[in-house]
Formats: structure tokens, sequence, C-alpha cells
């Protein structure tokens, strides 16, 4: 197995000039080109060499080599196919990598964990693309992918968000969301200088380590983030105005004004200050309403 070739900005320029690489805007590419934090992700996913990592946007396979250095198996999905000659030079000496040039929200994963790694669990590694970092996570709980853990580097502010508890200005429904499936865990802040090129914002490596089971028990999760989704979509408004405005929730407002008060939290509370606890206790009891 090689060593790895690839983590500082001279040996990214010499690849990059080699290829004639151009970056592309719409695919948010930034590459990391410090040694020292690509160390601290592999560490932080607790990589094993029993395991098989799924990564997301390899880029030109720096991260890719420590992964492959680390694990049993390596599929790495790459949207840029003009990455994937880059990608087959600087992964060519290790034989635990497999290339898959697709977009990974059009990827049937369940049916990729089953033929690569027989259905059982698998650790998720990714620099992702700050805009679409949402819609990759999400996707992956809910669509229920076999994952045990999920580590990526995203923008320092939507890790926050993720951690975030009641009462935050950060707190909405992201931070419910992931709580729900996973938990949070902000391994280290990372600065714009330790990529190329260089973001303009801040950014961070977050660890999500799935729950066996939910936190809460609801009756119905789909109503659970309709109800979640309600609460933030117009933040300045009482969670009773919120739900009663929502075009997902078709209720008498009696009904939702009776489920809010049924928290003790007051007719005026707003959808930030509650819990994921209470938020499945009102969505247990609006199900119960509509049944």
């Amino acid at each position: 197995m090689s060593k790895p070739t690839l983590g500082n900005p001279r040996q990214t320029i010499e690849v990059l000039q080699k290829y004639q690489f151009i970056f592309q805007k719409k695919f948010g590419q930034n590459f990391l080109i410090d040694t020292h934090v690509l160390d601290k992700i592999i560490r932080a996913a607790r990589i094993t060499e029993e395991d098989m990592v799924l990564e997301i946007g390899p880029g030109i396979g720096t991260m890719t080599q420590y992964l492959a250095g680390a694990a049993r198996r390596v599929v790495a999905v790459e949207i840029d196919k003009n990455l994937i000659p880059i990608l087959s030079d600087t992964l060519n000496g290790y034989d635990n990598v497999r290339i898959i040039n697709e977009d990974i929200l059009k990827l049937d994963l369940e049916e990729l964990v089953m033929e690569e790694n027989g259905g059982r669990p698998v650790k998720v590694v990714a620099n992702l693309p700050y805009y679409i970092t949402t819609p990759i996570i999400m996707g992956l709980f809910e669509n229920h992918v076999p994952v045990e853990s999920i580590t990526v580097m995203v923008q320092k502010e939507v890790a926050e968000r993720m951690q975030t508890g009641p009462g935050s200005k950060n707190y909405g429904a992201l931070s419910l969301a992931v709580q729900y499936y996973a938990s949070p865990y902000i391994v280290a802040n990372v600065p714009p200088n330790c990529f190329m090129p260089r973001p303009r914002v801040g950014s961070a490596v977050i660890r999500l380590t799935r729950h066996g089971e939910p936190p809460v028990k609801v009756t119905d999760e789909k109503l659970l983030f309709d109800i979640i989704r309600a609460a933030f979509n117009q933040r300045r408004k009482t969670l009773v105005n919120g739900l009663n405005n929502s075009d997902r929730l078709k209720l008498p407002r009696e009904a939702i004004s009776e489920a809010v008060e049924r928290l003790g939290k007051g007719a005026g509370v707003r959808g930030e200050a509650l819990t994921l606890a209470e938020f499945a206790k009102l969505s247990n009891d609006i199900a119960e309403y509509m049944k």
C-alpha cells in the first residue's frame, strides 16, 4: 500500500498543473492542503481496518489516500468528471479504493452499501461543498442508509447550528433534525488558509454518531418534521401562529392552541424555546387529534 503523497500546497499545485485543472465554482471545490487537519479527520472518524468508508467529493484524492491507509475499503463518489483522471493517477497505488463518477444525491446508496459491505453500516467522511451540505446529510439520514457515523468538513456556522440547543440564534430545524438522528460533536475549527482556493468563511469538522434508536418516540416522523419546519419558517411568530400558517398542517387553530398549551410554556411560546422532546410531545398530541 502506498503512503499519502498529497496534503500540502506544493503537491496539490503540482497535480493541478499537471492536469491543467480549473476549479468549478458550481461544485464548490476547496481542496484541503493541511496534513494536520487530515490526520484529525481520520482520528475523529475512528476509522479501523475493518471499516468501509464512503467518501463524498474526494477532489484530487488527498483525503482518500489517508482513508485508504486506515480502512479496509474506500468508495469515493465524485461528481466532477474532470477529476476522474486525476483520481485514477493519485490513487493508483491503492488497491482498496473504488471511484464512482456520480452525483451522490442520485446514487442508490442502500444498494451500494449492500454490494460493497453486505449491508453493514459504513462510515461516511467528506469535505462537503457548503451549498449542498444539508441535502447530503439529511438524505443519508432520512433515506435510512446504513451509516454508523458521518464525519464532515462543513461551514463553521452550519456545524454550530447542528450542535446547538434551544434559545440560541443558531438553533433551528437543522439542529433538531440532526439531533433526532445522531449525536453531534464538533472536532475542530479549520481556518480558510487550510484550503485551496481559500473559502471566505471558517470551516469545522463535525462528527455525527448515528443513534441506535431516536432519542424520542414519535408516532409519525413526517408530521414531527412538518411541525418543526413550520415552527422555524417564521421565527418571529409564536409557535401557534407559525403552525397555523403552515400549508403542511391542515388543522383548526383551536386544536393547535390546545396542543401548544399542553406543553405548559404559555400561549406565546416560540419554536426556538422547545427541546426535541417537547416537539415530539407536540407532534404526538397533534397526531392523536388527526386520527
